[in-house]
């Protein structure tokens, strides 16, 4: 038989009983547990958060959820949170470099406010408007800035009138006045230019025959509108659309309508054909001198490309002393050159 339990021992039992709380043993375990558990659940957070970080750096387009349509897809939540840096000398992704700036448009000139330039326009002095701008070279500077709305290369009035195959008269049927016969040798043809054009091929005509160069005639001055017309058809006739337009402009868009060029042949003894001029005496000192009286060979060997036109060592061109100097002294080749405009090889229809 078993003896009973001691006393002590049913009241120690009696009271874990009826009061459920652990030792204080127990209870620091459980709080060490409780913060294993905190510790985790914070440590997993930030690991996502770095995970999360990483992958909007490396790829921040594709965190879209699997399967999702592309036009369906948006910016994870923690994509458009976090701010995606950019590396040093790269465009951002999704994003486009900035346009170019457009070019600064050229200050204004000065030149048409000045007193002297606005009367000497008005009176039809081009050499004064010249001398005004600084002198030929000057003027040549700021008017190919597009600076000076004063001065229109398009005026079929002024020596520095530009005339090409993209630059037509306004209108079609100018005509310019008054018009007088060039005078040079009887047997050249019947030539007739403008008064100051006129006078310069005078001058040139009888300097070249005290130099030795022989008798140069001037054929094919000033052509009227209705008869550049019938010329250039008949070069069409002869040679078709594509030849005529080398050698022969469309009525509206020659030289010869300005009464400011001229072809000359050679008349020693007896006056040739335009083909006849090349390589004579009379076409050396051409080259040579003539700038000297206010005129320019217009339509060099070599520069179809720029002018339109083959090549015509008989088609000279009056743009007065000062700028013809210019011309010379400066190297250039064309006009469309010297006023820094467009080639112009072919007509725009």
């Amino acid at each position: 038989m078993t003896d009973p339990p001691p006393p002590t021992s049913r009241r120690a039992l009696r009271a874990a009983v009826e009061d459920p709380r652990p030792e204080p043993g127990a209870r620091r375990r459980a709080a060490r547990r409780r913060g294993i558990v905190v510790l985790t659940v914070i440590g997993a957070l930030l690991a996502w958060g770095v995970i999360a970080l990483l992958f909007s750096v490396l790829a921040p387009g594709d965190a879209q959820p699997a399967g999702a349509p592309a036009a369906d897809r948006g910016p994870a939540p923690w994509a458009t949170a976090l701010p995606v840096p950019t590396l040093r000398g790269a465009t951002p992704p999704e994003q486009s470099a900035a346009p170019a700036e457009a070019p600064a448009p050229a200050p204004a000139d000065g030149l048409c406010a000045e007193a002297a330039v606005t009367e000497a326009l008005a009176a039809g002095d081009d050499a004064a408007v010249i001398a005004a701008a600084g002198g030929a070279a000057a003027f040549r500077e700021r008017v190919a800035s597009g600076a000076v709305p004063c001065i229109d290369l398009a005026d079929p009035a002024r020596v520095w009138v530009v005339v090409n195959k993209q630059r037509p008269y306004a209108p079609l049927e100018y005509a310019p006045s008054p018009l007088v016969s060039a005078g040079t040798a009887a047997d050249a043809g019947h030539a007739i230019l403008r008064t100051d054009a006129a006078a310069a091929l005078t001058q040139m005509v009888a300097a070249a025959r005290a130099a030795g160069a022989g008798e140069i005639g001037a054929q094919n001055g000033y052509r009227a509108y209705g008869m550049q017309r019938s010329i250039y058809d008949a070069q069409v006739a002869q040679r078709g659309a594509a030849g005529a337009d080398l050698v022969s402009a469309r009525p509206g868009f020659s030289e010869h309508q300005s009464g400011l060029a001229v072809d000359i042949v050679p008349c020693d003894p007896a006056c040739g054909t335009l083909d006849d001029l090349a390589g004579t005496p009379a076409d050396a000192w051409i080259r040579d001198h003539a700038w000297e009286y206010g005129w320019i060979v217009r339509y060099e060997e070599g520069y179809t490309a720029i002018t339109g036109y083959a090549y015509e060592p008989w088609h000279l061109r009056y743009v007065g002393t000062d700028l013809a100097r210019a011309y010379r002294e400066g190297g250039f080749h064309s006009l469309e050159e010297f006023f820094e405009l467009p080639p112009a090889p072919d007509y725009a229809d």
